[in-house]
Formats: C-alpha cells, structure tokens, sequence
C-alpha cells in the first residue's frame, strides 16, 4: 500500500476486500487499460474477473446473494478501480446505483426478482435521468409514460446512458402525469420505470432502440449510449416501488450515492497520476540529476499529494455520513466537486512534469488526461454542486432575524 490515501478504522473485512481488488488492479487492469482504452475496447476479461471476485454484489444485502458491505467499502473498491482504469468503475457504478435504487425503493416482488441476479452479475444495471436538450435539468424532462390499462406506455427519447449497450435492466425517469393534477410541480409527477432488454445496439426489445455508441474524447471502453423509447410497453408492476410520482426522488437518493462514487473515482485518477509523476521525476533526468531534485518539481509533487489526501478525507466522510443513516447531500456534494476539481489539477501537473513525453500515447499520464474532465461533469457539473452546496448551507446557517 501507498503512502497516501489510507484509511483509518477499517475492518480486517474490509482491508481484505481491498487488497484483494488492489492486487486485481495491478495485476489485470494496469497491464492492459491504456492498450484497451485506445481501441475503445469493451474491457470483458476483467468485467468477469470483477464478477468472479462478488463486486457486482458487494452493497447487496446477503440475504439477496450480496456481501452486504458498506458505502464506504464500495467507494475504496472504486477508488482502486479508477486508479487502474477509470472506465471500469464507470461500468460498475451504474449497476450500482440500481441496485442500490432497487433495495431502498422497490416493492418486495422487484428486490425478489432482480437483486440476486445483480448480486450475481447476470443482470447488469444501468440508469437514465438525461435527455438530449437538458442536461442537468432533471425538472426538464420530457419522456412520458401514459397509462394503458395493465400498462404504461413510454415515448421520449434519452442519453448519455453509462452501460446503454452492455445492461440489461434500465431504471428510466420519465414524467407520468397519472393522479397529478395540472400544475403539479414537475418533481412530483415524474416515475421510475424498470426496463428490462436484451443487452446490445438497435431495437433490443419492441419500441425500444439503443442506436449505438457515442464516441467521446476519454471514458472508452465503457459503452455510452442514447435510449430511445418508442411505444415501449411496461407492465405496471414494473414501476419502481409500485406508486407513480416518486421517481424523482427516488434518482435523487441514487445519484447522491453516485456522487460519492464519482468523488472516489477522481481520487483513484489523481492517486495513479501522482505515481506515475513521482515516479518519472525520479527517473528523468536534467542538469546532471533526477528532476525530483529540482525545488519546482518537489514544489508540484507536494501540491499534487496534498491534494490526494484531501479529496480522499473528503470522499471518505461522505461515505461514512451516508453509512451511519445521515443525510450526507452536503458532503458528497462537496467531496464530488473537490475530487473532481483536484484529479483534473493533479492529472495536469503531472502531465507537465512528463514534458512533451506526455503528449505521446505511449506514456499512461496521456489517457488519464483525457479522463479527467468527464469528472467536472457526471453526476452534476461542478456549477450544480455548488448550487446544491449553497443551498444546504443557508439551511443549516438560515439568518435568525
């Protein structure tokens, strides 16, 4: 283990559990990422590998086949992860979200039928909030789910789905106006639909089109993709929880989770990006010595570790805050904008103390510069966390006047 980043408090379980995804990373992840990442190639091997070691699983309650670990259990694992390759913890966190939406909010028929199968890795979880033309704006969207005797039918169209292609059960957020009078405000008419498919490209089950991969600038590997719904019928007990009008909060419950996720990941970026700095100033040489010994090299390695500490004390209170029953809004909110801000800088400085060497694809740092970005963005942009952040903080400090 690393000096940095370490974590106090944990189980003989949970230090188990993380050394053994360590070794995996080191072992099946890092040898091959960056040469899979630059054919955009979908990383199977180590998805069954994944499988194989229960991390599909890992926050499923036992009693559904899962380890039943903790949020924070989770957020190392994917913290170590995202040191190896960003995308596959992108891959798992989706899943995640679901399950977790599945065990908090669904019926006991819905946690029945798919959270052993998720805890097995046979049904794999994706969720869709997003919509071509709004973005953060979840009150925005337009999706539509119309009641229709024993069904709901759903038209609409959304993106940005993390795992579109690979899933095979889609928690899609859709506005359903049933038994919400006009002018209902726009989150309490909106409804969490399960959507079971076929996993791949094109009509994957009638009225429902996965078109195919988005091509992005980093995050390869991992398929992102559109959704788009079209007279796709859904049997009513396929609304999550069993009552309409909830689905926004239910995604909120989620993406709060996610967040920390996302806050992890950026910590596993800037941890690996200030091992592959720390080590290349320790080989290149300038002047007759190793660039480590130059004061404006030592001067960046500082910054960067502090930086890593603290995003990784941040990300770790979150998880705790969340564990323990709390609502912990405020502090994934913070720990997501932190972590992301932070791997963006330390991925950049690290970058430069590669010299032009870090332009060539053949060195790691290249990838991880442009993964980096997509962190500012999922899970809210940092605008939308500090809006969040703002807010919490008025509640909790309102003016007593």
């Amino acid at each position: 283990m690393t000096r940095l980043a370490q974590t106090a408090g944990l189980t003989d379980v949970q230090q188990e559990i993380l050394s053994t995804v360590r070794d995996f990373v080191d072992k099946e992840i890092i040898p091959v990422a960056t040469e899979l990442e630059h054919r955009d190639e979908y990383p199977q091997q180590i998805v069954d590998g994944l499988k194989e070691l229960g991390l599909f699983g890992l926050m499923i309650p036992e009693e559904y086949g899962g380890l039943g670990e903790s949020l924070l259990t989770y957020a190392l694992c994917v913290e170590e992860i995202a040191r190896g390759w960003m995308s596959v913890s992108g891959i798992i966190n989706t899943h995640f979200i679901v399950a977790y939406m599945l065990k908090q909010h669904g019926t006991q028929e819905q946690k029945d039928t798919f959270l052993p199968r998720m805890a097995a890795g046979e049904v794999r979880g994706a969720f869709s909030m997003s919509e071509p033309g709004l973005g953060s704006d979840v009150s925005a969207i337009t999706s539509k789910g119309v009641k229709d005797g024993d069904e709901y039918v759903l038209n609409g169209q959304k993106m940005w789905l993390t795992n579109g292609g690979t899933s095979t059960l889609v928690a899609v957020l859709c506005r359903s106006d049933e038994g919400h009078p006009e002018g209902t405000a726009p989150h309490k008419s909106m409804t969490t639909f399960l959507v079971e498919k076929e996993p791949g490209f094109g009509e994957v089950r009638p009225g429902l089109t996965i078109p195919g991969k988005i091509d992005k600038m980093g995050y390869k590997g991992v398929d992102t993709t559109e959704l788009i719904m079209d007279g796709l019928r859904i049997p009513a007990n396929r609304v999550l929880g069993g009552a309409t009008g909830r689905g926004f909060y239910q995604m909120m419950d989620g993406v709060e989770v996610g967040r920390v996720n996302v806050a992890a990941r950026g910590c596993g970026v800037a941890q690996r990006a200030f091992e592959l700095g720390v080590s290349y100033a320790q080989q290149r040489h300038t002047f007759g010595k190793p660039i480590a010994q130059h004061q404006a090299i030592q001067f960046k390695l500082a910054e960067m570790a502090t930086k890593v500490e603290a995003a990784h004390a941040m990300m770790v209170n979150a998880a705790r805050k969340k564990d323990s029953g709390e609502r912990n809004d405020l502090e994934a909110g913070m720990a997501k904008y932190l972590a992301s801000e932070y791997c963006k800088e330390v991925v950049e400085d690290a970058f430069r103390i590669h010299g032009g060497y870090g332009f060539s694809k053949e060195y790691e740092i290249e990838r991880l510069y442009r993964e980096a970005p997509m962190l500012l963005i999922g899970e809210g942009t940092a605008e939308i966390q500090k809006m969040i952040i703002g807010r919490r903080l008025l509640e909790e400090y309102r003016f007593q006047g």
